[in-house]
């Protein structure tokens, strides 16, 4: 357990690691990149190992050095092996390695931690079928273990409901150029998390690939598409930095966020639009983005398209000056914790009034007090209530090592702002 000081009024500069999504799918790509790729100031977290370590075990070589991560592939697409891939608490390398065992032949069993067991999987294992490859859940229920049963993908059409997780299409049009036959995928319902569905269209640009995106509901990936190695720079995580963002708004002080690109298509960054209608004023520069916090009032947000977001939101909510509504993130109840109650529970032990929905919280913004804050092991829960330690006193985190699945220097980081 830590104990998260105050400062009061805070003035800093921070620096944020390279962002875990595009780590995720850029070690994905270039793993089905003949010849050598270096990933230059790639994300080395508890997540992005275990995909490192999910490639490995595809036969893949994988170098993490000083400043970015080396990935040689050797003699074209993956050894024909059976094995087992333990993705312990990382989501994104469960979906993106399970379709990846769809491209080479042979027996994959892919496992996780007890929360991953409960994680649904189910419309990526049917799109996978569609698409001529033998997946299915062991317990019959839609979630990991999974097995991968593969003799190649042969392609055509695979039809996937979008409400639940978009990494489920990340994953497949990821794998998609090397179908036998074109592949195109329809999304039947909304789409949840558009924006990392457009990161992965752009890692995929990057490495040589193109995708047709018809409105976000059909797409169409041509056969016979090769990803080329190349150098790639990963830009910072907008994700990671919302925190210190937030730590402006809520000590009403400055902080500026370095190692971000300005124009990321990451949706994350939305949060600075978010701020400034909540009274802060936002500057941004080249390559850095500066907030200012002034006197906070209550916003009413649909956070669809920023999921990731939502705990820092609902933090930084806590110490407006009103009723703060979110809305539409229904698929928050399955990710590392079930983050809408969680967030209820823990925002209730800071004496702030709030309403569970079913899909949405309705927060009154008050006076907040210090309290012991469950993680339920989410590192976003952990990094959001770190923050609110730094305007009142007695905030207590504990599990405080989860954020080593994202942001392993984020107690560092923290730091800085002292």
């Amino acid at each position: 357990m830590i104990e998260v000081r105050p400062i009061g009024h805070c003035d800093g500069v921070v620096a944020v690691p390279g962002s875990k999504s595009y780590t995720h799918r850029a070690l994905i790509v270039s793993s089905l990149a003949e010849g050598e790729s270096f990933l230059i100031n790639a994300l080395r977290c508890e997540d992005t190992e275990r995909t490192v370590e999910g490639l490995k075990k595809f036969g893949v070589e994988v170098h993490w050095e000083s400043d970015g991560v080396r990935v040689l592939v050797k003699g074209g697409v993956f050894k024909a092996t059976d094995g087992k891939v333990d993705v312990g608490n990382s989501g994104t390398s469960m979906r993106f390695l399970t379709a990846l065992a769809a491209v080479k032949m042979g027996i994959t069993l892919l496992d996780g931690s007890k929360r991953m067991t409960k994680r649904p999987i189910g419309e990526l294992i049917n799109g996978l079928r569609e698409l001529g490859v033998k997946a299915y859940s062991r317990g019959g229920n839609d979630c990991p273990p999974v097995i991968v049963e593969s003799q190649g993908l042969k392609g055509g059409t695979a039809r996937i409901r979008g409400e639940e997780s978009s990494q489920f299409l990340s994953g497949l049009l990821i794998v998609a150029p090397y179908a036998q036959r074109d592949v195109t995928v329809e999304v039947t319902g909304s789409l949840a998390s558009k924006p990392y569905v457009d990161i992965t269209q752009d890692v995929m640009s990057a490495f040589g690939v193109e995708v047709r995106n018809q409105g976000y509901q059909s797409f169409f990936i041509k056969a016979g598409q090769r990803y080329l190695p190349r150098e790639y720079r990963i830009e910072g995580d907008a994700s990671s930095a919302s925190y210190f963002f937030s730590a402006a708004a809520v000590c009403r002080g400055r902080v500026r966020v370095e190692n971000l690109n300005t124009a990321t298509v990451q949706g994350d960054i939305g949060f600075l639009e978010i701020l400034e209608r909540m009274g802060c004023w936002v500057t941004r520069g080249d390559g850095w983005i500066e907030v200012s916090g002034r006197e906070l009032h209550g916003v009413n947000v649909d956070m669809n398209e920023m999921p990731d977001l939502v705990p820092t939101l609902a933090v930084t909510a806590a110490f407006a000056q009103g009723k703060t509504m979110i809305r539409n993130i229904g698929q928050l109840r399955l990710k590392e914790s079930d983050r809408i109650h969680a967030l209820a529970v823990e925002l209730s032990k800071m004496g702030i009034r709030i309403r569970e929905g079913e899909d949405g919280l309705e927060i009154e913004g008050g006076k907040a007090r210090g309290a012991e804050i469950e993680t339920y092991d989410d590192h976003r829960m952990a990094m959001s209530f770190a923050i609110a330690g730094l305007a009142v006193a007695g905030m207590k985190i504990k599990g405080e090592r989860c954020v080593d699945k994202s942001f392993p220097g984020f107690w560092e980081t923290l730091k800085k702002l002292y």
